[in-house]
Order: structure tokens, then C-alpha cells, then sequence
């Protein structure tokens, strides 16, 4: 669905699920700047649930990772009131969900360019032209 991700070679995925502890889980890089995808596994489905970004671009060029990279926004970062390590576990209880399969993808770095917040608007796009609605998570945009 989302072509234009296959550009980006520093890419990877992991599960987490209520058992998990979500900073072990998590392998995203550390310093990296980009967008995760979020999908939730539930009995023989799969639904894309959440589409994020971290890290900007400064006026003069360079990458303003936020300290501890994706991996630190998805193990820290605040979503339905709390960090997500915590938030996110309430979730998958209360919405029944087996586990969650995040992607993340490094937008910018040395061989990428691209705004993370600007490859976000791409890839909620594409998934609002086809579904009409933002995924169940993304409350707007």
C-alpha cells in the first residue's frame, strides 16, 4: 500500500503485546529521525491503527533528532494520556487486541532526506484516500 516507503533501507519491525515490556521490545534506532506505522493483530486480522513521526528538520539543514531517537518516542512518547509503554498495554486490553506489529522507517539520515513529518502527511494520505478516515488511532492531522 505504501510504495514509497522501499526507498528506506534502515527500516525494521517488532511485536509487542500485553506481556511485553515495551523498551525490551522495541529495537528502533536510537538516534534515527522518522515515521512508524503501527498495526494491530487481532484474532485473523490486521488493521493499521497508527501512523507517527519523530524528528524535524532545522532552518540551516540539519537533523533535529529528539534525544533517544524513534525508539524513545515510541517507548516514551505520550499517547492517550500516558507514556506509551504504560498507555499502550491499557489498549490492547481494553480494544481486545492480540499484539501490535510497529514498522519504523529512517526518513532522515545519510542517504534520505525526507521530512519526517512531511513522509507522515504522505503515507496518512495515501491511507485517507483509500479509507476515508484517519487510522483509529491518529485523531486528526
Amino acid at each position: 500500500m505504501f510504495d514509497e516507503l522501499n526507498k528506506y533501507k534502515s527500516n525494521g519491525h517488532f511485536f509487542f503485546s500485553v506481556d511485553d515490556e515495551l523498551s525490551k521490545a522495541c529495537n528502533a534506532p536510537k538516534n534515527g529521525a522518522g515515521i512508524y506505522i503501527i498495526y494491530a493483530l487481532k484474532g485473523s486480522k490486521i488493521e493499521l491503527i497508527y501512523i507517527g513521526s519523530s524528528g524535524k528538520i532545522l532552518q540551516n539543514g540539519r537533523k533535529k533528532a529528539r534525544i533517544g531517537g524513534i525508539y524513545d518516542r515510541l517507548v516514551n512518547g505520550k499517547q492517550f494520556g500516558d507514556a506509551r509503554k504504560k498507555s499502550w498495554k491499557t489498549k490492547i486490553i481494553s480494544e481486545k487486541i492480540e499484539a501490535l506489529d510497529i514498522y519504523w522507517y529512517e526518513t532522515l539520515d545519510k542517504v534520505n532526506r525526507d521530512i519526517p513529518n512531511a513522509v507522515e502527511g504522505i503515507i496518512i494520505q495515501r491511507f485517507y484516500e483509500v479509507y476515508g478516515v484517519l487510522p483509529k488511532w491518529n485523531k486528526e492531522y
